[in-house]
Order: C-alpha cells, then structure tokens, then sequence
C-alpha cells in the first residue's frame, strides 16, 4: 500500500496547489490513499464543512486537524451531523483524538482502501501548547482497539523532542507518526526498527514567501512593534509538501518514507 500523507494545507494558496499537483502526484507514485492535514484550511485558520467536502472532492480520504479545530465554529456543527450508522463523510475530518472525551468530533477513523483496511489516529502535544490529555497513553489506549494493520499517526506538535519521543514509543506497533503543526519540514525521514515510518515535521502546503504562511510584513511588523495585528495568508512561492509511504499491507510494517516539495 502507497499512502500519501500532504502538510498542513494553507489558505487559498495551498488548496490551490494541492487541486493542481495531487492528481500528478497520485498517479506518478501510485497512491492508493491520502491523507491531509487540513486544518489551516480557511484562510489559514481553521476549516470549513464546504472547504472539508471541497478537499474531499480532490481524493483525499481523510483529513487530519490541530490547534486551530475550533477557528471556524461552523464546523463544531459539522461533526454533529452524522449518518444512521455514525459514519457519515464528517467523521472523516479529524480532531486530536487526546482532547477532552465530550469535545465534538472523534479522534480516530477507520475505513477502508483498496480492500485494505487502515486507521488514522490525530494527536496534539503538550509542550508549548495547550493543556491536552497525554498523547502517549492516549495513543496506547486507541491502539488497544484498533484491528487494522496499516496505522498512521498525525502527531500535531511544536516540540522536536515530543515528536521524536512519540515515534520512538510507537516503533514497530504504527506504519507511521508524521509530525505537523510547525509548517517547516525537516530532513529526517526514516523507517524506525520495527518499521514505522517518522518524520518530524511533513512542512506546509501554501505560501513560502512569509512567515510560515502568513505575510511576512504582518508578522515583522509585529515582533518591531509588540501591537496585535489581524494576520492574512500570504501568496508567493506556493509549494506543496508531503510524504509518500510504502509499507505492508498484510503487516502494517512501512519499508519506505519518502519527502516530497513540489512548487
């Protein structure tokens, strides 16, 4: 199984190039899923249901979140709206699975592709970000119940060190942690002993001439002169950034990760 793992999707700007480079990219290296973490969608904060249902619409299977959840609240009444049998489409936009247990939405999907089946499971840290439950004894609690073999983990964290440590405590029981939340990618892609795929940090989809997304001036400005300012989105040098993973389908086991950087 080939699975496409895309960062932290941008604004307008990285909707723009994923709709423009993911068909390329999923037929060049014969992807049988995608997965997204979508949750600077919305002008780079937050996510829609109409912006969930448009990435939807671009093949992408599942998409991943963070932090920035709550932004757009239309989407708290997003997760609520679900099939007779609690599978509708909107299950699959995930929240951090480590927030608190009556928070809106679910942490966790599984589904499956290619007659294969998979789960993908949202985490956030807790260093330098909001107070969550533990991400690593909630992580073994979800891997308690999940039957499928092909696991991937979006671990949405500021710290290195935290994301490093989850891949190590994950080794060999996921097919991968991929890091998101910093929107710089990091050279340190590997297959961990066991064969789990890990990367720091997968990058960002969206513009590159600013400051992780947002308009470089807006965010200079700020640091010279201490005042709040009403952030915008960048738009030059537009670049998609993702990772695709081969692994085992019968075992789950990853033998490769691969960075891709695509303008």
């Amino acid at each position: 199984m080939r699975i496409l793992f895309i960062g932290d999707i941008f604004g307008r700007p990285g909707r723009t190039i994923v709709k423009d480079r993911l068909p390329g990219i999923m037929r060049d290296q014969s992807i049988d899923l995608v997965i997204a973490n979508g949750e600077n969608a919305a002008a780079g904060f937050g996510i829609t249901p109409a912006l969930a249902e448009e990435l939807f619409d671009l093949s992408i299977d599942v998409i991943t979140t963070g932090n920035h959840i709550w932004d757009k609240r239309e989407i708290i009444d997003y997760f609520q709206v679900i099939d007779g049998n609690g599978r509708g489409p909107q299950r699959r936009v995930l929240r951090p699975a480590n927030y608190p247990p009556d928070m809106p939405g679910w942490g966790v999907y599984q589904g499956t592709k290619a007659k294969i089946s998979y789960a993908v499971v949202n985490l956030q840290g807790r260093v330098f970000m909001g107070s969550n439950d533990d991400p690593f004894r909630v992580a073994d609690q979800i891997l308690s119940k999940i039957e499928a073999k092909v696991i991937l983990v979006d671990f949405h964290a500021e710290a290195t060190s935290e994301k490093v440590s989850l891949g190590w405590h994950l080794a060999g029981r996921v097919t991968a942690v991929i890091g998101t939340h910093t929107h710089v990618p990091t050279a340190d892609e590997r297959v961990l002993p066991g064969g789990t795929a890990y990367i720091t940090d997968v990058g960002m989809s969206g513009p590159y001439d600013g400051v992780i997304g947002v308009k470089k001036e807006l965010v200079v400005g700020k640091f010279l002169s201490g005042m709040p300012v009403r952030f915008e989105p960048a738009t030059g040098d537009v670049r998609l950034c993702a990772v695709v993973i081969d692994c085992d389908e019968k075992t789950g086991k990853a033998r490769s990760i691969e960075r891709l950087m695509l303008s």
